[in-house]
């Protein structure tokens, strides 16, 4: 194991699920630690700092959702959930509550593998991609570092990974009409399609954590226009 290997925790109440997962991803080079619970996850994040998480969203006790509702914060890992609910409604769910990915169990351990490096890929890229540290638009401001968005008197949100790649997507291409299609494709990574289902929630959330008089504006048969112009610092 190298000192630059992703630190991953793997949260699930099934013993031998969480074991084989946690193997797996070892024998391919990640950081691996496991835990049955919310409370045993809370105790190894008290030790050293995680790049992801692993999250099963059916747990006796805490269950996943509230898991991570807790986990979304400004410097937070990424998150992907794993259920035995495979429905789309509980995939809207979880990547409205914030997670980065869904898979629904059981799963083929080398695409887990190929969601868990696409995640981290992509969170690496936006934190080094950009012209610099914050993005400023209007009053607001977002955080490349920490991916969260804040407004002049207001305590900042952090951004799902769907989240900030929209936005970044806005700030890229002010002031101009941009398609579904066009977000779609500018916001996705290789390995994932969340925005191929969940555009329109993506765009509802980022809303709301921007707050009212919001600088996204819908173009009625054309997609989305954001408003304001941006400075790169």
């Amino acid at each position: 194991m190298t000192e630059t290997a992703p630190r991953i925790i793997v949260v699930d109440d099934d013993a031998e699920l969480r074991t084989l997962v946690a193997d797996f991803l070892s024998a391919n080079g990640m950081d691996v630690a496991s835990a049955a619970n919310g409370q045993d996850m809370d105790a190894l994040m008290a030790e050293r700092r995680f790049d992801l998480v692993v999250l099963d969203l059916m747990m006796p006790g805490e269950d996943g959702l509230s898991i991570l509702r807790r986990l979304r914060k400004p410097g937070g890992p990424g998150v992907i959930m794993l259920s035995a609910m495979g429905e789309d409604t509980d995939r809207i769910i979880g990547l409205e509550v914030g997670a980065d990915d869904y898979l629904p169990k059981p799963c083929n351990p080398r695409e887990l593998l190929a969601r868990v490096r696409a995640v981290l890929r992509r969170r690496a890229e936006q934190s080094g991609a950009a012209t610099g540290p914050v993005r400023r638009f209007g009053d607001w401001t977002l955080d490349l570092v920490e991916r969260s968005v804040g407004r002049r008197g207001h305590s900042s949100a952090p951004l799902t990974d769907a989240e900030f790649r929209t936005l970044n997507a806005f700030l890229d291409r002010p002031q101009r009409v941009l398609s579904r299609d066009q977000l779609i494709e500018h916001g996705k990574g290789i390995d994932s399609d969340v925005f191929d289902r969940a555009i329109d929630v993506t765009i509802s959330r980022l809303r709301k954590k921007l707050g009212p008089d919001d600088p996204i504006r819908t173009i009625r048969n054309e997609g989305y226009m954001f408003t304001l112009k941006v400075s790169d610092e």
